[in-house]
């Protein structure tokens, strides 16, 4: 079995904002897999898949960010899945608009989801997928509960599916082979200028 946790604020007002990349993810990991219907449970919306005949469980807490942990500590213990089996997907102000980093265990990096799992958990011996978002020019709070500008809103799609794909690899191939697949960081315009000129080299 696997639980993937998405990270996000319930409502309809942060349904579009930064900080709800999590809950994007795991809404589309469920239609790829078609997941059975969503249904409350431990203060959380639960929807069950299965990937090559394993469970994945699917979860978006809905107690507002900074208290996520007490449902994925219920969610685990009800299940008793192991914290290997525990990939959660957050929004990170600290990497770059589009950039994927999956680790296997880690601080919080200053992310209230993740202080809270680990506070709840006692541990921080569990995979997340971090989603850059950018830091933008203001303060970190305005940012994150912010929407994409239009370019950005252009790029996500790709992006969701992207993070779609690295946490299905990770629940499909363990985390050192999704880790090798997916971490990527986008293209800069120095990128874009080598690409150029050896080309028309």
């Amino acid at each position: 079995m696997k639980i993937v946790v998405g990270l996000g604020n319930p409502g309809r007002e942060y349904a579009a904002t930064r900080h709800n990349l999590g809950f994007q993810v795991a809404d589309e990991i469920g239609r790829r897999l078609g997941a059975r219907a969503q249904r409350a449970r431990f203060r959380a919306e639960l929807a069950e898949a299965t990937l090559d005949g394993e469970k994945v469980v699917l979860v978006k807490p809905q107690t507002y960010m900074n208290l996520s942990g007490s449902s994925v500590r219920e969610t685990l213990r009800w299940y008793k899945a192991p914290l290997e089996d525990l990939l959660v997907i957050v929004d990170d102000i600290d990497l770059p608009f589009a950039a994927l980093r999956l680790r296997e265990a880690g601080g919080s990096g200053g992310h209230n989801g993740l202080k809270s799992i680990i506070a709840e958990l006692g541990a921080d011996q569990f995979s997340r997928l971090r989603i850059g978002i950018g830091r933008g020019a203001g303060e970190a709070t305005r940012q994150v509960l912010s929407r994409f500008a239009p370019d950005e809103q252009r790029e996500l799609p790709e992006l969701i599916a992207a993070a779609t794909t690295c946490a299905l690899d990770w629940a499909e191939y363990g985390a050192i082979a999704a880790m090798n697949r997916c971490n990527r960081r986008p293209p800069t315009e120095a990128d874009n200028e080598d690409t150029v000129s050896c080309g028309s080299g």
